[in-house]
């Protein structure tokens, strides 16, 4: 395999050989579902017959793009932004992609490669910097309860200090070399000073990580979701079908602790395989994720159920034993390509799945890959089984050199009944859109900025868009942390809503007092 650089772009060109097809059929898209996954960063390696190559994103039909320039913004005439804040301190700099966001009263928790910031957010529309953390390590996705965070390090370190660096050839290949990733526990009782309370080691690291109460035992629970084994990592081995589960105890956070790890796949899950090959997108094929662990879970505790988005299929998970979840329903689905996250309704009877088609570092918001590729699907739970009744995709074009794909969103409350989530689609900007009717969704409302860059694809968007207290944020990878506000009557009784703590893969159930407030 070899690698080039063309239009300021890594060009990969490699070689994979699938299932009883010809040895030497390019295979594309990545499974690993980093968004820098094919770029190198730190000196680390990249595999090189993951990504989609050069050749291949030019014969994607981005002409109708409306917004081909970059610096240009646009938006439906509803939803409109208030403020974007650069990104400073530790998250300064192109390499320091932000990532996940979670929320605790009115102050919000922002991810970077680098380590986290803090934002005080009670002040509608203008948000004030209050803290960070430097803790290195992809993707430093996190969770908040109280006074505690946990981030995630799904990158092998030479040890568990902050500053450690990235394991480095030849010890990358070697079976035996020691090294460091898993979760982070923090205290952010003082939020300009975010304490390091431990570091939890875990199988194959934490690409994510989603909290479950266990009040009988005065502890918080973390689902800690990871993939990827290989025989040249010590700590990740084939097979991985498992989770890891890490105990918080209430009153001893420093002594968080790995519990159990539930195998979730005794029959080795979904194999994967190569579909679409002949195809306008994908004349050589496109490769459908092997399950190996899971990227994703989201927990709504008190229906007592999960879903999981585990690379190669979606499924349904029983957690009325918080310790001890299973499997009760799995699907698998041709267009999808990674399973990659998923969200409930509030009544918990719809399930929306993401496919990160191209691991979120490609251009698959066009005419050519199509509206069902790189997509939402809406499932219906019907007696406990999943049954899929459409897909959802932005109906908006995007240039070659944006990065588009779904990816991170959350459920907005009390609007009135009706199913109703704001989602990111990285460089496609931010979309709002209505399941009520599963087999009809609808978009109400979007957000788009123009590419990066005219000229090569650089890596940015919005990772992830939720709504908090009436207001719509956004952790955009490069432009920083933005603050959007929704004018619609369907989320009327949203825009009054105080909601203390969001983790969006830990959803609670928004009720209406008599007040027409959720609570």
């Amino acid at each position: 395999m070899r690698s080039t650089t063309t239009r300021g772009r890594s060009v990969i060109v490699g070689l994979t050989a699938a299932g009883g097809l010809a040895a030497g059929l390019l295979v594309a898209p990545p499974a690993l579902a980093h968004p820098d996954h094919c770029v190198s960063k730190d000196g680390e390696e990249i595999d090189e017959s993951e990504c989609f190559t050069d050749s291949q994103i030019a014969e994607f039909d981005d002409s109708g793009a409306p917004l081909p320039t970059p610096g240009s913004v646009a938006s439906s005439p509803n939803l409109r932004l208030l403020s974007t804040t650069p990104k400073s301190g530790i998250a300064a700099g192109q390499d320091a992609y932000n990532s996940d966001l979670a929320f605790v009263d009115g102050y919000a928790i922002q991810g970077n490669y680098n380590g986290f910031s803090i934002w005080d957010v009670r002040k509608p529309g203008a948000p004030a910097l209050v803290g960070q953390a430097a803790c290195l390590g992809a993707q430093n996705d996190v969770s908040v309860y109280g006074d505690i965070v946990i981030t995630s390090t799904d990158s092998r370190r030479v040890t568990e200090a902050c500053d450690a660096p990235p394991l480095r050839a030849p010890a990358t290949t070697d079976p035996n070399a020691e090294y460091w990733e898993g979760i982070r526990v923090w205290s952010i009782a003082d939020k300009s000073r975010p304490e390091l309370l431990t570091s939890v080691e875990t199988d194959c690291g934490s690409h994510t990580n989603t909290l479950v109460p266990d009040p009988a035992n005065d502890r918080m629970l973390v689902y800690v979701s990871s993939y990827g084994p290989s025989a040249a990592q010590k700590d990740c081995q084939t097979p991985h079908d498992k989770i890891s589960i890490v105990a918080v105890p209430d009153d001893a956070p420093a002594s968080a602790s790995v519990i159990a790890e539930p195998l979730l796949f005794p029959d080795g899950g979904f194999a994967g395989g190569l579909v679409d090959v002949g195809s306008e997108a994908f004349p050589q094929g496109r490769r459908l994720s092997a399950t190996s662990g899971c990227h994703d879970i989201t927990a709504y505790p008190e229906k007592g159920i999960a879903a999981g988005a585990c690379m190669g299929q979606g499924v349904l998970m029983d957690i009325s034993k918080p310790a001890e979840p299973r499997v009760t329903s799995s699907v698998t689905d041709e267009n999808f390509t990674f399973w990659h996250s998923a969200t409930f309704d509030n009544d918990a009877t719809k399930v929306v799945f993401t496919d990160e088609l191209g691991g979120g570092g490609a251009p698959t918001c066009n005419p050519t890959v199509g509206a069902e590729l790189g997509a939402d699907a809406v499932y219906d739970i019907v007696d406990g089984r999943l049954e899929k009744r459409s897909y959802f995709k932005i109906p908006r074009t995007q240039t070659n050199e944006e990065n588009c794909v779904a990816h991170n969103g959350s459920l907005i409350p009390n609007t009135q009944g009706r199913d109703i989530m704001v989602q990111a689609w990285y460089q496609g900007g931010i979309s709002v859109w209505d399941f009520t009717d599963s087999a009809n969704p609808r978009e109400i409302a979007w957000f788009d900025r123009g590419p990066l860059s005219a000229e090569a694809l650089v890596l940015g968007g919005s990772w992830s868009a939720y709504f908090y207290d009436g207001l719509i944020y956004s952790s955009d990878i490069q432009q920083g942390f933005d603050v959007l506000k929704l004018d619609d009557r369907a989320i009327a009784g949203a825009r009054s809503d105080k909601t203390g703590t969001l983790n969006p893969q830990s959803q609670t159930r928004y009720t209406v007092g008599a007040s027409g407030r959720s609570r």
